[in-house]
């Protein structure tokens, strides 16, 4: 059926007649008939990729992509004055996320699909997301970030399940979303909601009452922790979501033909993050609830259950005290100290134990009863072996492995940048939609002159979208032909946003001075601080202080402008990154465990400023030294003075002039006079006294290395070779490649 003939039958006019909001909405419902036409349960055996997040954005043009029907709706919209840009507008971006994790699982839930496996994510359904930021006086506001419309890509099931808390019940209502392969097989997103949530509990701001549990449970991603109420929050949202999640496979499973005795010839469960851990003992309370015997069901999900770190920091290793699980899910507490009896009496390392000094220790459950532990980069997944999980790779080396993370093309190439996309299969076919690796075969026009000319009028191109869009949906004035020098993720310490700012500093006093770089630079944020994370909501202000300083310096703007956008989310990244320069990619060596930011940059024609850090490291193996920019000291450095305790900020502070000079402006009146005192003062304390994530002592050599990329820019010829060379490599992180690999080496699903 043609949009026309759908659009006919739904309004009984023709296209040019209807708004752009009567087109979506039969596109909507156009599009949810063909993927749920094909919707599969094929296979025997099935993946359950369990996750808090799964930051899908927005959804249409990646269905229609992998419908196959994109090109003809896009020429059939033109045909009739309307543009299929304008149509996208219309769509709410599901607040399902956060960042890279959520990200990832979106990724990861598009290839199972394209692959043809057999295999869905299950989640939450959150009302109002993480939440919508907003900036007010240079500060991170927080608020609702509502999507869910009368008509949506959800589909309300009949399936609801009674959960179980400490002292009273709930009632769970899955939802669906279809996820759609390239030219293949549709799979879902199975989503559980509460009967009984109350959307209005909450008013402008993200504060509810987090007592009521049966009417808040599924309203906010991640609920603030900085009080003990919202903490525990969490824990009702985690169990709440592994309870509805463990009923779903056994009920699936038995529906298929198993016995439960045989569960893992019929069922694969990915543990995304320490956020589903829960799942092992609930599992194991339900095998018991249908007649199993404890020993067996331990045995039987130890079969079933896989587990993925996604980090390095200790702190996002998730220990609950018991007090809460004796509280919120007090069934499940004889399990999992039955559970850490077990291991006990096998293990003499203490450091292993689930259950220590009061708490319980989610990643060690998942370790001991789970039948792999994967990292997600290769120099995470050594690190993990050799240091931060040592004691548990020693027990079981065999169940560790990697599995390097990826990102699809479908979005992060087809869909947002159309234009690249026909580049590419205008020279080498379109057998890289499905095989990935063929991007090799670009290497073979690094000499042709007008393909590199091309590739640099498409970049172009990109930059003044953006800037349109910008100027359209933010008011900022971008100058188009400046560099595009972009930091797009979550703000946190150890991704060094804060160097970056310092760098803009050091940048600002340069031109003031009268050095002034051959280019404009203009430098793009985005980023959303975690409302109970006071450091990081401090350098957001300390970068839109900046912001307003320098854009309104009219010695200085000419040649530098700074821009944090607001609200960053899947949508605003479809559009910062087709137009990037430079990707920076500056965490602290041995803090990313991956990154797929620096893969989706690579892949649309940015070059990398990184550490060699997380999946930087596999980037600079496959383009060579001279085609990324590396900076910085090692992981193996940064790991052994983390061992000796020795660093001192302060060190570098009175070594270096430059940085003195920058550290020092941020209690400047200048500064002071457009900023939050308390704020600024705050940020600049933490980092002359303590710098935990060492952004000194790479500062000198970050600097250094952002020049030389600004200088090399200036040789368009030899970047647009660099920036072909990218391309060609970037095939390695196609989630395809990634997904493949969990299935051949964990899943097993064909």
């Amino acid at each position: 059926m043609t949009l026309a003939q759908a659009i006919e039958n739904k309004y009984h006019r023709g296209i040019a007649e209807c708004s752009n909001e009567e087109i979506y909405y039969c596109l909507l419902e156009m599009t949810k008939k063909m993927a749920e036409d094909k919707i599969s349960n094929d296979g025997k055996k099935k993946l359950y990729y369990i996750s808090a997040e799964f930051l899908i954005g927005k959804l249409l043009s990646n269905n229609l992509i992998n419908l196959g029907i994109y090109e003809d709706i896009k020429k059939e919209l033109a045909d009739n004055g309307k543009a299929i840009g304008d149509i996208e507008e219309i769509e709410l971006e599901p607040s399902l996320g956060n960042g890279g994790l959520g990200r990832l699982a979106a990724c990861f839930m598009d290839s199972v699909a394209t692959l043809g496996l057999n295999g869905d994510g299950v989640g939450l359904n959150y009302h109002y997301g993480l939440f919508k930021q907003v900036f007010d006086h240079n500060l991170q506001k927080e608020t609702p970030n509502p999507w869910i419309t009368d008509e949506s890509w959800l589909t309300k099931s009949d399936i609801s399940y009674t959960v179980q808390f400490g002292g009273f019940n709930v009632q769970s209502r899955l939802y669906d979303i279809d996820v759609v392969g390239y030219n293949n097989r549709t799979n879902r997103l199975r989503l559980f909601d509460i009967e009984s949530v109350d959307e209005s509990i909450v008013g402008d701001t993200i504060d509810f009452d987090k007592d009521q549990i049966a009417k808040n449970l599924t309203l906010f991603l991640y609920p603030d922790d900085s009080d003990e109420k919202g903490r525990l929050l969490r824990v009702y949202q985690q169990y709440f979501m592994v309870s509805n999640a463990a009923r779903l496979v056994l009920d699936e499973c038995v529906a298929k033909g198993s016995n439960l005795h045989d569960l893992a010839d019929y069922a694969a469960i990915q543990i995304n993050d320490t956020h589903p851990s829960m799942v092992i003992p609930e599992l194991i309370r339900l095998l018991q609830e249908r007649g199993i015997v404890m020993d067996e069901a331990i045995e039987i999900v130890s079969k079933v259950c896989a587990y993925t770190n996604h980090t390095i920091l200790a702190e996002a290793l998730e220990k609950w005290p018991i007090y809460f699980l004796e509280k919120a899910v007090p069934q499940l507490m004889p399990i999992i100290r039955e559970l850490d009896n077990r291991v006990r009496q096998k293990v003499s390392d203490e450091s292993t134990y689930i259950i220590k000094d009061g708490l319980v220790h989610m990643a060690h459950m998942d370790i001991h009863y789970g039948y792999s532990v994967n990292g997600v980069a290769y120099l995470h997944t050594e690190i993990l072996k050799n240091t931060e999980l040592n004691n548990f790779y020693k027990l079981y080396p065999e169940r560790f492995n990697n599995k390097t993370n990826g990102i699809t093309f479908r979005r992060w190439l087809m869909a947002c940048n159309p234009e690249l996309s026909a580049m590419i299969t205008d020279l080498i076919g379109d057998g890289w939609k499905k095989d990935a690796n063929e991007l090799e075969k670009l290497a073979n026009f690094m000499d042709d002159d007008a393909v590199l000319d091309r590739l640099l009028a498409v970049k172009s191109g990109k930059k003044a979208d953006l800037k349109n869009y910008l100027k359209a949906t933010q008011g900022m004035d971008i100058d188009d032909n400046s560099i595009y020098d972009i930091q797009i993720k979550r703000l946190h310490e150890y991704k060094r946003q804060q160097m970056n700012a310092l760098y803009i500093i050091h940048k600002y006093f340069e031109i003031k001075e009268g050095k002034k770089p051959a280019r404009p630079i203009t430098l793009f944020f985005g980023a959303k601080a975690a409302p109970a994370y006071v450091i990081a909501k401090d350098i957001i202000h300390l970068i839109l202080c900046l912001q307003q300083i320098i854009n309104n310096d009219p010695e200085v703007s000419p040649y530098l402008k700074v821009f944090m956008v607001e609200n960053y989310n899947v949508t605003l990244a479809e559009k910062l990154i087709p137009a990037c320069d430079i990707s920076e990619q500056i965490s602290l060596a041995s803090k990313e465990a991956s990154g797929t930011g620096n893969m989706k940059f690579m892949l649309n024609g940015a070059l990398t400023l990184g550490t060699m850090d997380g999946a930087n490291v596999e980037i600079a193996e496959l383009v060579g030294e001279d085609n990324i920019y590396t900076f910085g000291e090692s992981s193996e450095t940064v790991i052994a003075r983390y061992e000796r305790g020795d660093y001192c900020s302060k060190d570098y502070y009175e070594k270096d002039a430059a940085l003195k000079k920058a550290v020092d402006f941020i209690v400047s009146d200048q500064v002071m006079a457009v900023g939050c005192r308390e704020n600024l003062e705050r940020l600049y304390n933490e980092l002359l006294n303590k710098d935990w994530f060492m952004t000194f002592p790479d500062f000198e050599s970050y600097v250094a290395t952002k020049e030389r990329a600004y200088a090399d820019y200036e040789d368009r010829k030899t970047w647009a070779k660099k920036v072909l060379l990218n391309i060609s490599k970037a095939g390695f992180f196609s989630s395809d490649r990634t997904i493949a690999q969990y299935n051949d080496e964990i899943w097993k699903l064909n």
